[in-house]
C-alpha cells in the first residue's frame, strides 16, 4: 500500500463520524483511531505464514503537505469570490479528481477550452465508481483549481469558467 493511499484513508477518516477504522489486506493491516491531534496506524507484515510483525506508526492528519493543499484552495476560493463574472464548477461527491478517463488518454478540458451545460470536464471516483462531471455551466475555463489524482471535497470548487 502506498503512503498517498493511507494519506487518503486518514482523511477519509478523520473527515467521517468514525472513531475506530480497521483495514486489512494481504498481509497488511492499517488500525485509525481518531484522537485530538493525531490517528494511529499500525503496520502489520507478514514475514512468514505464521509469524506478524507490528510496527506502530503515528501519523498527522493535519500534514503539512495537506495543509498546504487548503490554503492554496482557499486563496483560489477568495478569488472566485472577488471576480463574480466568474462561474464556479464545484465537485459533486467526495473522491478522487482525475482530468482523463484513463492515463493515456487526453485531458477533457484545459484552460481556454469553451465548454457547455452538457460538456464532461473531469471524472470523481468515489468508491471504485468513475463519475462524468459536467460543466453545468457555459462559457470558457479559465482555471483548473485542482490537480490530476486529487482528493476533493463535497462542494469544492474545481474550475472557473469566464459566462458567455
Amino acid at each position: 500500500m502506498k503512503i498517498q493511499e493511507i494519506r487518503e484513508i486518514i482523511k477519509l477518516v478523520d473527515q467521517s463520524t468514525l472513531d475506530e477504522f480497521l483495514y486489512e489486506s494481504e498481509g497488511t493491516k492499517i488500525k485509525l483511531k481518531k484522537n485530538d491531534k493525531s490517528s494511529v496506524a499500525t503496520s502489520a507484515t507478514a514475514f512468514e505464514s505464521t509469524t506478524l510483525v507490528e510496527q506502530p506508526v503515528v501519523l498527522d492528519t493535519k500534514s503539512v503537505q495537506v495543509s498546504v493543499s487548503k490554503e492554496v484552495m482557499e486563496e483560489k476560493v477568495e478569488k472566485v469570490e472577488e471576480d463574480k463574472s466568474l462561474q464556479k464548477i464545484t465537485s459533486p461527491m467526495v473522491g478522487t479528481f482525475y482530468q482523463s478517463s484513463s492515463p493515456e488518454a487526453p485531458v477533457y478540458v484545459q484552460v481556454g477550452t469553451k465548454v457547455s451545460a452538457e460538456s464532461i470536464v473531469c471524472i470523481v471516483e468515489a468508491m471504485k465508481l468513475f463519475n462524468e462531471i459536467e460543466a453545468e455551466v457555459n462559457g470558457e475555463i479559465v482555471e483548473i483549481l485542482v490537480k490530476d489524482g486529487q482528493l476533493v471535497e463535497y462542494g469544492q470548487p474545481l474550475f472557473l469558467v469566464k459566462g458567455n
